[in-house]
């Protein structure tokens, strides 16, 4: 039992005296339990942006569009007055919702015509349709029985009669893009890009890690003294390689029968941007902790929570504003929404040009600070010949 003991006490020691097991045992939990609490800290979603389309500008389309934007869980990103270029609004201002008011609306529902609001509903985010779908049937329906009572009342209908009476109008919800809704449409393609993020950073991670560690670097450097030629030697190959895993995804789409085909030639070139900008954090990490342990731990912390704060899922709006600001550093967080507009929503290319730049402005800065740490590593490895 003496010896039992003894030895519990050594495996303790030696995982307290493991600086990075240590950390990631202890901090990792610490960090994501803190992390993803304050991602779903509100709890709910509240402000989703809706489009409303009034075509009657009446004072009855004026309180429905009131009573919506009163809603918390709802706001009004784009009121207009026809329906030209909806789509493309619908996109821009990422909306969860369309709701168009008819042309003639409060007169049919005076005149029991029976009139019908229509809610073009986006399900290529089944979570926020959900919640924005609700909450405006929820607006409606207070505004069909408040209406509806005011007009019985006006016709001295009795009190006891009012609501087995008609309905003033009727509303109809059409679900667009993901039309059944299907859970694999929306968490799939996420899914599968997260994981072609992370294992380009893990890959990558071992790049020059492992010279250093094998003591290669400085052979290596000898034999390509540029850095700039250095950098692409590593990095070709992850190019090359994740070109297949995208041909390999397409093929998973026909295999799945899922149908993505709009757009595609457009979603592999900016595959291959976000391709780019996750080698270079992946080779600038390897750069700057030359173990291979290390930095393929550092790269897996900052890929595993990646996919919950791209806010592909849960919407980046409702997250704070400083968790805002890590989202919008991985690449992951700019690819999504580029790819759900043009595969999921099938919107135009020129939408998705702010994600591009964005994307770009991550690679560039990660090609900059992995040449200068590599320049270095360099000059530190071969040392100029001491002038006599």
């Amino acid at each position: 039992m003496k010896t039992f003991l003894q030895l519990l006490k050594r495996e303790f020691g030696l995982f307290w005296n493991n600086k990075v097991l240590r950390v990631l045992f202890i901090g990792a939990p610490l960090m994501y339990g803190l992390l993803l609490g304050y991602v779903y800290s509100k709890g709910k979603v509240t402000d989703l942006p809706i489009v409303v389309v009034d075509h009657d500008q009446s004072n009855l389309s004026h309180k429905a569009i009131e009573m919506m934007n009163d809603n918390e869980v709802l706001s009004i990103a784009a009121l207009r007055y026809n329906e030209n270029d909806l789509n493309r609004i619908a996109i821009e201002k990422e909306a969860a919702c369309i709701v168009i008011i008819p042309e003639g609306f409060e007169k049919q529902v005076l005149t029991k015509r029976y009139p019908e609001i229509t809610t073009i509903v986006n399900t290529s985010n089944v979570l926020t349709a959900n919640y924005a779908s609700t909450a405006i049937q929820v607006c409606l329906g207070t505004l069909k029985v408040g209406s509806q009572l005011e007009a019985l009342r006006k016709q001295g209908v009795p009190e006891n009669l009012l609501m087995s009476q008609y309905e003033p109008f009727k509303t109809t919800f059409i679900k667009k893009y993901n039309r059944s809704t299907n859970y694999m449409y929306f968490l799939w393609p996420g899914i599968l890009a997260t994981v072609l993020q992370q294992v380009l950073m893990l890959a990558l991670a071992l790049s020059f890690a492992s010279e250093f560690e094998k003591g290669t670097f400085k052979e290596l450097s000898l034999k390509v003294p540029s850095t700039f030629k250095l950098i692409w030697i590593k990095i070709i190959p992850y190019l090359i390689m994740s070109f297949g895993i995208w041909l390999m995804y397409w093929g998973f789409t026909k295999w799945f029968h899922i149908p993505f085909t709009e757009n595609l030639g457009m979603l592999t070139l900016i595959a291959g941007i976000f391709v780019l900008s996750v080698c270079f954090i992946g080779i600038l990490v390897s750069i700057l902790i030359p173990n291979q342990l290390k930095a393929t731990e550092i790269l897996m912390v900052i890929a595993t929570p990646s996919f919950i704060l791209s806010g592909f899922t849960w919407p980046l709006s409702q997250m704070p504003v400083w968790i805002q600001y890590i989202a919008n550093v991985i690449p992951l967080t700019h690819f999504l929404p580029a790819f759900r507009i043009l595969i999921i929503e099938n919107g135009p290319v020129d939408l998705t040009y702010p994600y591009i730049f964005n994307l770009l402005l991550i690679a560039v800065i990660g090609f900059i600070l992995s040449f200068i740490a590599l320049h270095f590593k360099q000059k530190k490895a071969i040392p100029l010949p001491v002038k006599k």
